[in-house]
């Protein structure tokens, strides 16, 4: 069996790194521009998996997509399947958002399947709000695929719980094609907002206003809109990006992030500059040379209170963080987190195996800072984030750290074991026993 094996560094790191475009706007920006009749063009390029997996997704539907250079041209219009079958593999974005879009499909119906450990997240309340609006939804006697029948969509009010932001979006994206529009109310606690707010965002950009207020806890499609052809760009992926800052705040550093500007755009983690900034992490960003520059003299961060509703995928990294910070973090509202690609609270507390002080309390995650992390042998569950998180971690431990499924990371964040590299961190991939169980 595979291991990723990590070295602690000795010294400081010194680089250049390239962030790589954000996911979030790639999945948004390519299913958008295949609803909206003629050619779109997605600025940014990625090879990570999740992308890789709409990109499949959507051609299998029929979409024409071409790669230009650093762009995406998608030509839009009317989906009929190449085959009745559509793989999502892991990716809940591009399952929970092409799901209600099946009813589209001319030549339909179509059958949704993907990875076991996907198909077995929750999604009942989705599938409730799809047949809401008109849309005929069945799952599989497996319970490992879902069929959706073309359908006319005649529209209404649906209720969705506030929890997870995939469903709100799954909907606002095929409300366009109702008969007398669609309004998403959301119940308490909402959480995950930004996500939203960027479904919405895009989809104006692609001619369909969104109407909301402003918490969140109602979304208005109103009928008679069409997506209209429109070229798109990707902001920098600061949810990547932030395993490099990490980095940069675990040791004396030297650092320069490339392709950020404007205090982090409009990614829905961009909070992690200000979170940083809390921290103690001193960082500078050149708005003309789109370069932001951290210089750091190694010492400890501080510990500070995060809510987290509106950044969960930022949990596995900020447990790193805060494991070291001097004083006590406190991790707010950390629910949905527990509904990820894995229950990534549950697999941050192996912390502990590396000496930290790490409490889950339900609703909140509580970390009392410690001097220094020591090596393990850790379980990472098949989560890029997690991976990703214990192998910052395990470059300010002492001793090595052993990590099970060692590549995680090309589901997000490709280059991820070759920016390390560059930047002085010894990883080695290796074949041995488990001592722990590693699932």
């Amino acid at each position: 069996m595979a291991h990723m094996m990590i070295r602690p560094m000795s010294g400081g790191i010194s680089g250049t790194i390239a962030v790589p475009p954000s996911k979030y706007h790639l999945h948004r920006g390519l299913i958008l521009g295949s609803l909206a009749s003629g050619q779109s063009v997605v600025r940014g390029k990625s090879d990570a998996r999740h992308v890789g997996f709409t990109l499949a997704a959507l051609r299998t539907m029929g979409t024409e997509i071409s790669q230009r250079e650093s762009s995406y041209l998608v030509q839009g219009g009317p989906y009929r399947v190449r085959e009745p079958q559509v793989d999502v593999g892991n990716s809940g974005s591009t399952l929970q958002f092409l799901l209600g879009l099946g009813a589209l499909v001319e030549n339909g119906p179509v059958i949704f399947h993907g990875q076991r450990s996907l198909m077995r997240r929750p999604v009942d309340p989705l599938l409730d709000a799809l047949r809401t609006i008109g849309i005929a939804v069945t799952k599989t006697e497996s319970g490992l695929g879902l069929w959706v029948h073309p359908t006319k969509i005649p529209g209404g009010v649906v209720m969705l719980p506030g929890l997870l932001s995939q469903w709100a979006s799954g909907i606002l994206l095929v409300a366009p094609f109702s008969e007398r529009g669609v309004t998403v109310m959301l119940s308490e606690p909402i959480r995950e907002q930004s996500y939203v707010r960027l479904t919405a965002r895009m989809m104006e950009q692609f001619g369909v206003r969104v109407q909301t207020d402003e918490r969140g806890t109602w979304w208005r499609v109103a009928p008679g809109q069409s997506y209209q052809p429109t070229t798109v760009d990707s902001t920098p992926d600061l949810s990547s990006a932030a395993f490099m800052l990490a980095l940069a705040a675990l040791h004396p550093s030297r650092l320069d992030l490339t392709g950020v500007g404007d205090n982090g755009g409009e990614h829905p983690e961009g909070r992690i500059l200000d979170i940083l900034r809390a921290m103690g992490l001193s960082f500078q960003i050149d708005e003309n040379r789109q370069v932001l520059s951290v210089r750091h003299d190694g010492k400890r961060l501080e510990g500070i209170d995060i809510d987290m509703c509106e950044i969960p995928d930022l949990f596995p990294i900020l447990t790193v963080l805060a494991s070291t910070a001097k004083g006590t973090t406190v991790l707010r509202h950390v629910q949905p987190i527990r509904y990820k690609e894995s229950d990534r609270v549950s697999a941050m507390m192996q912390l502990r195996r590396m000496g930290a002080d790490i409490d889950d309390q339900g609703e909140n995650v509580v970390i009392h800072g410690v001097p220094q992390l020591r090596g393990a042998e850790l379980a990472i569950a098949d989560d890029h984030r997690v991976l990703m998180a214990y192998a910052i971690a395990a470059t300010a431990a002492q001793g090595p750290t052993v990590l099970s499924h060692p590549w995680a990371y090309r589901i997000s964040y490709p280059e991820f074991r070759q920016d390390l590299e560059s930047l002085g961190v010894a990883i080695a991939i290796e074949d041995r026993q488990p001592k722990v169980s590693l699932v």
